[in-house]
């Protein structure tokens, strides 16, 4: 017998919020990587972590009224725990035994369109130098991307969907790699080099080129609206 430990009525503020008078502008920041809730359950062992694929983040209700949402899922998705898919998702009460990482994350991102779709607002809308070359060694996120446009195809609400992941892919010299700011065991500062972050993007860099093609793209939409 399992049961839900995390409450439903709980909310989760957002981890960073900028604002600026001048321009009437607020930019929030929320860490929802999967887009639907994480969840402990309780068994007679203890607990465990698991994945509901039937319920959008709670910091969802957060951000309902926000003007443009920009959403961000897909890494998270290859991790070991996900990738294996046991014991991990559920649904309702059911915890799936197995469940293949992609049908997952068709799951997921179908629960997050219907939110989309009933949450719309009317008429408003360390030796790295070179990119890589060779496109045999890029990550093979094809099939992942294909669900996302399936389930977008079948969305009633226009979702803008900015596809970054290839542009991105190429940039193995983008990352923090040994010059993060962490915490490193004595051993682990011994040899650097065995420990670098190969999984997240410098600001300064691959990010500046995502919010470029961004705004882009909403200076396209004001365009089309004709400026307003």
């Amino acid at each position: 017998m399992t049961h839900d430990t995390t409450s439903s009525s709980e909310t989760e503020p957002s981890l960073s919020s900028k604002s600026s008078v001048d321009y009437n502008c607020t930019v929030e920041f929320f860490a929802s990587p999967f887009l639907v809730q994480e969840w402990e359950v309780t068994e007679k062992n203890g607990t465990k972590e698991t994945l509901r694929l039937d319920l959008v983040r709670k910091s969802s209700e957060q951000y309902r009224g926000a003007d443009i949402l920009v959403y961000n899922t897909g890494h998270w998705w290859t991790h070991e725990k996900t990738s294996k898919g046991e014991d991990y998702y559920k649904e309702g009460s059911n915890v799936h035994p197995k469940l293949d990482v992609d049908e997952a994350f068709r799951k997921a991102l179908t629960t997050w369109g219907r939110w989309v779709d009933k949450n719309r607002r009317a008429m408003e809308c360390d030796d790295e130098t070179e990119p890589i070359k060779n496109e045999t060694y890029l990550t093979p996120y094809m099939l992942k991307m294909e669900i996302l446009e399936t389930v977008l195809r079948g969305i009633k609400t226009l979702v803008t969907y900015l596809n970054i992941t290839r542009l991105t892919d190429y940039r193995k010299d983008a990352h923090p790699s040994i010059y993060r700011k962490q915490k490193l065991s004595a051993e682990e500062s011994k040899s650097p080099l065995l420990y670098q972050d190969c999984s997240h993007w410098c600001l300064p860099g691959v990010p500046d080129s995502w919010n470029e093609i961004l705004y882009a793209e909403i200076l396209v939409k004001l365009d089309q609206l004709g400026g307003s």
